[in-house]
């Protein structure tokens, strides 16, 4: 249960200057420590299939220098010929080998990190405060797990090994060149430097459009699980013009980022491949005048044809790894910033105890204060004693607190000053698990899983008998609806199988009938069902109050007008409280709204 508008307010995140690009890799290197040997043996083999690699072209001028002289002289060297090529063949089988083992070695790994990411983030999103998630949206959190941890992995899976073995490539392709001819070696890498500069520049500039890249692919998504969750609502109403028109907006703002980013990380393939061919013109031109003046052999030229295709291969390989990198850093930046959110507090120490099945259920708020916000009270100096057993209904206006009552009561929010006793215990000295055991709830919102309808009825309760599940449903009114299903109590409930509004309110309020907690909170429980439903379900709500503490949130005051005490509450304060004789005699608050629901024609409609 959430502060809807208030989590919109907050879900409002604005540009921020993008981090270090470094840090949230080294988090992630950090995370998956317990993968640092196959991971640091997956780097090796790419290392060895790079050095494999870089023996190839030497030998390869070598099998130009025999051919050349076997033109020459007219008589060819096969022998010579064959162990060169027979060389060839082991050192590129060898680099085959090795780059595929540690392809598969860094698939495994990368699966791995990808899973306990995936695992630690739904922990914990357990762990974190509700105002954390109404921050942020459902559908952004849902953009971390999937789209930023498949970056992630992406990156981890052909980033890295590419990284090394470019690296090593161009670390060994330096050194091969240098002791075939350094004239060569020096026209070559000086041809060179220039992309490698260009490339650092795109890369620091391009780094923040990823960021903010990342940052509005959460947003949007936020954005298509409301317009699709209230795709009906929209359609009622002809809202696609408006619905259209918001995502637009955020689609446009992706395209505008997206765009930067991409274009600024596209050059830099076009540009490894001009300072490629660059290296290749002077070595040819270079390489021509030193072999006219007999410097050099025919086979140097060959060798450093190679080498310059080796050298300016993984500088274009090392521009797009980068790239890769960049967005698993900003993606990694968003998985840690929910990972290291601070937590609720450990209540791994409390050791008080409220045993469910001898609550009496007395609820005192004590001088109770609290603002979503800080600085913007809602909840102002609250006090209310419960007694056990009594039926509260709590009425008012949109947005006077009602809701925000019961998220203190149930500690999905805690309170700025004050507290809340059950039986004479603060719920503070109670773990969340334990006061979310003393209390049912139905909510207005219904929540049904895929699974069958029996599932769904027990959900989190292993101790359910068939004949509990089934009673449940026949006080709740809706056992002959399920009985009409295809495969009653087992029916699937899937999207396929079409469900009221009102059957799935019914089902829950079932739910809550099956759970038989001391306490109950019913949160506009009704508000789905149609009049004569609600007669029945009302019938079944006063046999499962009956002896428990009911607190009762209700826009339709038909609905409680036999509760014990009736709270009308307006910007957080109880302006009137009674029963609903006594209110209505009092002519105030209660009473006039009471009436404007059963107003018509300007006289009160008697029930």
């Amino acid at each position: 249960m959430t502060k809807t508008r208030t989590a919109k307010a907050l879900s409002v995140n604005k540009a921020k200057k993008p981090k270090n690009s470094l840090a949230p890799l080294t988090k992630l290197l950090k995370y998956g420590h317990k993968y640092l040997v196959p991971f640091i043996i997956s780097m090796v083999l790419a290392g060895f299939g790079a050095v494999c690699t870089l023996v190839g072209p030497n030998k390869l001028g070598d099998l130009a220098n025999t051919i050349s002289q076997g033109l020459m002289h007219g008589s060819m060297d096969f022998d010579t010929i064959a162990s060169i090529a027979i060389f060839l063949l082991v050192i590129y089988a060898l680099s085959a080998i090795f780059n595929y083992v540690e392809g598969i070695i860094m698939a495994d790994v990368t699966q791995k990190v990808s899973k306990n990411l995936r695992r630690d983030i739904s922990l914990k999103i357990n762990r974190l405060p509700q105002k954390y998630i109404d921050k942020k949206g459902t559908g952004d959190l849902t953009s971390r797990v999937t789209n930023d941890v498949d970056l992630i992995a992406q990156a981890l899976n052909n980033s890295f090994s590419t990284i090394v073995n470019s690296v090593t490539l161009l670390i060994g392709c330096v050194i091969m060149m240098f002791v075939t001819n350094w004239i060569l070696a020096l026209s070559a890498i000086v041809a060179s430097l220039l992309g490698m500069g260009l490339m650092s520049l795109i890369i620091s500039k391009s780094q923040k459009y990823f960021v903010n890249q990342q940052r509005q692919l959460g947003k949007i998504n936020s954005q298509i699980e409301e317009d699709y969750n209230a795709h009906l609502l929209v359609s009622t109403n002809n809202g696609f013009k408006d619905s259209f028109t918001a995502f637009n907006k955020e689609n446009k703002k992706l395209y505008e980022s997206a765009w930067k980013s991409q274009f600024l990380s596209g050059l830099m393939q076009p540009l490894m491949s001009f300072v490629g061919n660059l290296g290749f013109v002077v070595v040819c031109v270079v390489g021509a005048i030193l072999c006219s003046n007999d410097i050099i052999e025919i086979g140097v030229i060959v060798s450093f044809m190679v080498y310059i295709r080796l050298f300016s291969q993984p500088l274009g390989e090392l521009a797009q790894a980068m790239t890769s990198m960049q967005s698993a850093s900003a993606a990694s930046e968003r998985v840690f910033e929910v990972l290291d959110a601070e937590e609720m507090q450990d209540e791994t120490q409390k050791n008080k105890v409220l045993d469910a099945n001898t609550v009496k259920g007395s609820v005192v708020f004590n001088h109770v204060n609290f603002g979503y916000e800080p600085g913007k009270p809602i909840i102002k100096d609250f006090c209310l004693n419960v007694k056990a057993g009594q039926k509260v209904a709590i009425v008012g206006p949109t947005g006077a607190g009602k809701t925000t009552l019961v998220n203190l009561l149930m500690r999905f929010y805690e309170v700025d000053s004050g507290d809340i006793l059950v039986d004479g215990v603060s719920v503070h000295d109670l773990t969340r698990e334990q006061v979310h055991n003393l209390f049912g709830m139905v909510l207005q919102d219904t929540w049904l899983f895929e699974g069958t309808i029996k599932q769904n009825l027990a959900y989190n309760k292993t101790d359910v008998t068939n004949e509990q599940i089934v009673n449940a449903c026949k006080l709740a009114g809706i056992d002959h609806f399920i009985r009409t299903l295809p495969n009653g109590y087992d029916t699937y409930l899937t999207d396929q199988l079409t469900i009221s509004a009102g059957q799935k309110q019914l089902l829950t309020i079932a739910r809550a009938m099956i759970q038989s907690s001391p306490m109950l909170i019913l949160d506009e429980a009704t508000s789905s069902v149609d009049t004569r439903t609600e007669q029945t379900i009302q019938q079944a709500m006063d046999n499962l109050t009956k002896g428990r503490t009911s607190f009762i949130i209700a826009h339709r005051l038909s609905t409680i007008k036999n509760a014990d005490v009736i709270l009308v509450m307006q910007h957080g304060d109880i302006v009137e409280q009674g029963n609903h004789d006594e209110l209505m005699q009092k002519n105030g608050v209660y009473s006039s709204l009471y009436n404007s629901q059963f107003t018509k024609a300007g006289s009160v409609v008697e029930e």
